[in-house]
């Protein structure tokens, strides 16, 4: 497939339109300087730059280009300073909050927990930090009961007063992982934490309670698994879909048509002008009223405006909805324009609104995709067949370098299922699904039939696209790349699509390997690497030797909560390059080490699993003492337990010896002070390394002074959840291993933490300095920290 380049008139020294495609490119790109630099300039010098921008933008003529350059730095900054300032101080301890507020989204009701969003009254008897604000709420059971938890009380639109624990958003770092503090960031999230106690001030009102009824109503009127498809298509309700449909539609490249996305809405928005359209067109005597095209253009609005509230205004609907009013106010003015000056409105609408919206991926799948559509296919007169064939194929390799780089994957079956997807859910299942909520909302009861309809024509759908996605080939992970290979990938997708004169397509295809095919550095022989995951109150430690993976421990997992295998774990590895395991060694079976396991034995072809007898319910070979191998001249040997020990959970941790050329690492679980003197007691000698992991997360039962001083290694690492409960680790043991000599790193400080132990000696990098971002929690409340610290001393008696 190529492109022909659409021929557009030279501008010398005419002066630039106000709200052309120069003024978009330029705010976009003063935007993105701001949105991926490591630090926020001064607040005084963004607004400073605002208001110098907006002058330049509005008066001359010729720059306004470096107008609008200077309005997207210095708004970009005043808007990510606002929605940091909108969080509780990033420094702040978790401490209890009592407040008023209602429930603004659709609760997740759990087997042991609920989730929803709240939104605190604005009202000065609430908290000074919180007043109008949100938070992300979690009530867990404090003990299994037969009565109903008072948490399964708790509906959308509902009045609560609650007693909760709050904290600033924090979340996990790790390679190619989820950043939750970005998400909370763009959810203008002022907090999260778990209830304590509450109850219910009034019943649920408006449109979440609306939007839950009309839920309920599906679950209870439609049978079979495709309700949970059509609560997902009608409501953008997705919590009743598993793990394992989210595994499937990544599987097939089609999470972007179910919920509602913003390619419905746009839907919707089409189906609406038309509709209004043809109302007009058999009485002309409307056309005297108003106009037929101004009536379609306020029919899209209204109709993508209905669809996104049904969605309860999320995000990638909201913005949709804010690109086409622009471009149907423009076609109400009666502004003629090509379709690459709408798309440059609708860019400048939405970054003037809120420029953080270049944090989410759906930014630039949605402006990508149809800039490189209207690139390639500028007005071609073809069967409506070979349109859509050739923007499905546009479409699939022009969007292959952003689905990697911002994903880490990419379906080599999306492509084909897209074919038939597309085209069977957008124009029938999503419809009838339509159809049935709007005569739902009339009369109760009406939309039983479509909705039965929608959920039926899905599963038809369905039964085919599942047998493709359980296929080992259907999903590709993409390792990590550098930050200069998205750029070169889209210029060498840029020049495969050029016509066919345009020159050689091997140089093409040479510029996107370093994105799609990264190089990637393996230890040497004798060499050994780490990665300390952050996976919360918990251990997952990767190693890795020339030829050989093992993996030590696999990160906690809650019932029917969090799984740090499937969230964690198993995106990680993908993300450094790992495509399998050769052994998986478990400490010990508490759900904090070994709770991930069955995740991680799915994704990796079910590896060798090696743990002490008893610990976990699974064919394995036991772990004890005297264990011994050698991989690419790296020699592995577990201490303890010994063969005859009973299993006793913490005490029978296997303590993993990694021995190297270059030096040793140690990995201990779970001991205590008792099996530490145990160890010392039976080989002293063997315990000296230059890496060693912080027995029991650094807990006071644990790093007793003679096992300190005996293993004396250059660095010791703490695998902690922050402000965990348990108070992990503990001021004296990090003082203790201080003491010795060692450098303290933890991961919730640092977060994940890789390690290389090799012939340039011990080198260590922490993902959150290595990948800096301005929105960091860790690091915001470091630097809060040391400027407390500097006002202290000056206030002090020296000051």
């Amino acid at each position: 497939m190529t492109c022909v380049p659409q021929q557009s008139p030279r501008i010398f020294a005419a002066p630039l339109p106000m709200f052309g495609r120069a003024a978009a490119a330029a705010l976009l790109c003063g935007a993105c300087g701001v949105v991926f630099a490591p630090v926020l300039m001064p607040a005084v010098t963004a607004w400073c730059a605002l208001c110098a921008g907006v002058l330049l933008w509005c008066s001359w003529g010729r720059g306004r280009w470096f107008g609008a350059l200077l309005v997207g730095i210095g708004w970009t900054t005043v808007q990510g300073q606002a929605g940091l300032d909108l969080q509780l101080p990033a420094h702040a301890t978790s401490r209890e909050y009592a407040v008023q507020g209602r429930v603004v989204d659709l609760p997740q009701h759990g087997p042991r927990s609920t989730r929803f969003r709240f939104r605190v009254d604005d009202d000065p008897a609430q908290p000074t930090l919180l007043r109008g604000r949100e938070l992300a709420l979690a009530w867990y059971d404090a003990t299994p009961t037969r009565a109903p938890a008072p948490r399964l009380a708790v509906q959308a639109g509902a009045r609560w007063q609650i007693q909760a624990r709050l904290r600033p958003p924090r979340g996990l770092r790790n390679p190619g992982g989820f950043d939750a503090e970005r998400h909370a960031l763009l959810q203008r999230l002022a907090g999260t934490g778990h209830v304590r106690g509450g109850r219910a001030l009034g019943p649920p009102t408006g449109l979440p309670a609306w939007r839950e009824r009309m839920a309920a109503a599906i679950a209870v009127q439609v049978p079979g698994p495709g309700a949970r498809f059509v609560q997902a298509l009608a409501l953008g309700d997705t919590r009743a879909l598993r793990q394992r449909d989210w595994d499937d539609l990544r599987a097939l490249g089609l999470t972007h048509l179910i919920a509602i996305s913003g390619f419905h809405v746009g839907l919707v928005a089409g189906f609406a002008a038309v509709l209004a359209s043809l109302v007009w067109r058999p009485v002309p005597m409307l056309g005297l009223y108003w106009p037929r095209p101004l009536a379609a253009a306020l029919a899209a609005v209204a109709g993508a405006s209905l669809y996104a509230a049904a969605a309860g205004f999320a995000l990638p609907t909201v913005r949709t909805v804010l690109m086409i009013a622009v471009v149907a106010l423009a076609r109400c003015t009666r502004r003629p324009g090509t379709v690459g000056q709408s798309l440059a409105l609708a860019a400048l609408a939405v970054l003037l609104v809120d420029p953080l919206s270049l944090l989410a991926p759906g930014f630039w799948l949605s402006f990508a995709g149809v800039l490189w559509l209207v690139w390639c296919l500028p007005g071609r007169d073809l069967h409506w067949l070979r349109t859509f064939l050739a923007a499905q194929s546009v479409a699939t390799l022009a969007l292959l370098p952003l689905t990697v780089a911002l994903f880490g994957q990419a379906s080599r079956a999306g492509p084909v299922v897209n074919l038939l997807a597309i085209p069977w859910w957008s124009l029938v299942v999503v419809p009838l699904s339509l159809l049935g909520t709007g005569l739902e909302a009339v009369y109760e009861g009406a939309g039983r039939w479509p909705w039965r309809a929608a959920a039926a024509c899905f599963e038809a759908s369905w039964w085919l696209f599942g047998t493709v996605a359980k296929q080992p080939w259907a999903l590709w992970w993409a390792p990590l790349a550098g930050a200069g290979a998205v750029p070169a990938a889209l210029f060498g997708v840029f020049w495969l699509l050029l016509p066919r004169a345009a020159g050689a397509r091997l140089p093409a295809l040479l510029l996107c390997l370093p994105l799609l095919w990264p190089a990637r550095d393996r230890p040497g022989p004798g060499e050994v690497e780490l990665l300390v995951m952050d996976v919360g109150q918990g251990l997952a430690v990767w190693v890795r030797t020339h030829r050989h993976r093992l993996l030590y421990d696999a990160g906690p997992a809650a019932e029917g909560g969090f799984d740090a295998g499937e969230r964690v774990v198993v995106p990680t590895l993908h993300a450094v390059g790992e495509a399998g395991l050769d052994r998986v060694l478990l400490s010990h079976g508490d759900r904090d080490h070994a709770g991930g396991m069955p995740a991680v034995r799915l994704h990796f072809g079910t590896p060798p699993l090696h743990a002490p007898a008893g610990a976990v319910r699974a064919d394995l070979t036991p772990c004890q003492s005297g264990d011994r191998w050698r991989w690419d001249q790296v020699d592995f040997s577990v201490l303890h337990p010994p063969a005859t020990m009973a299993y006793a959970g913490n005490a029978s941790s296997c303590v993993l010896r990694i021995q190297t050329v270059h030096g040793a690492v140690l990995l201990t679980g779970d001991i205590g002070h008792v099996e530490e003197a145990r160890l010392l007691a039976a080989a002293p000698g063997a315990l000296r390394a230059e890496v060693a992991l912080v027995a029991h997360h650094g807990s006071a039962g644990s790093s007793s002074p003679d096992w300190v001083q005996a293993v004396a290694p250059r660095l010791a690492i703490v695998s902690a959840g922050h402000g965990n409960r348990f108070g992990h680790p503990r001021w004296e043991v990090v003082q203790r291993w201080r003491a010795a000599g060692a450098e303290v790193l933890g991961t919730a400080d640092s977060g994940a933490l890789r390690i290389w132990l090799g012939r340039d000696g011990l080198q260590v990098r922490e993902q959150r300095l290595f990948e800096r971002r301005w929105w960091d929690a860790a690091e915001r409340a470091r630097s809060a920290a040391i400027l407390s610290a500097v006002i202290n001393t000056a206030d002090g008696p020296e000051g």
